[in-house]
């Protein structure tokens, strides 16, 4: 399975981008597809993620009412528009799926992950 993240850039302060993460390689089912970012310095930190139902996705708080994750079953694909972008929104993003249940927040629970996207805010 090969997770191919794109639709990073650099932006202004309150501004916008839409990440997508493409699916693709053998057949598989998943549970969890989503987004994590890493900011210079510091760990990896959960984004927002969403369920191969659509329902009910999650969100960082620090994204909530900024940021909306959907997805296209039929493309094996997952978005991720985000508005109003701020600085501290600089970091590299990946997205990564999580085949099975379960907690969708840590990092370390996820099977399989994209090479990642740079973003950059400008203040």
């Amino acid at each position: 399975v090969q997770l191919q993240a794109s639709g990073g850039g650099w932006v202004q302060t309150g501004g916008s981008l839409r990440l997508s993460c493409a699916a693709s390689g053998r057949t598989f089912s998943w549970y969890f597809m989503g987004w994590f970012r890493q900011g210079l310095g510091k760990e990896r930190e959960f984004v927002a993620v969403t369920r191969w139902s659509g329902y009910s996705p999650y969100y960082a708080d620090s994204v909530k009412g900024r940021f909306t994750i959907t997805r296209d079953n039929a493309k094996n694909t997952v978005y991720l528009q985000m508005n109003s972008l701020e600085p501290e929104d600089t970091a590299v993003y990946y997205c990564a799926v999580k085949a099975e249940a379960g907690n969708y927040y840590y990092a370390y629970g996820y099977d399989y992950w994209g090479q990642g996207t740079q973003v950059t805010v400008q203040r």
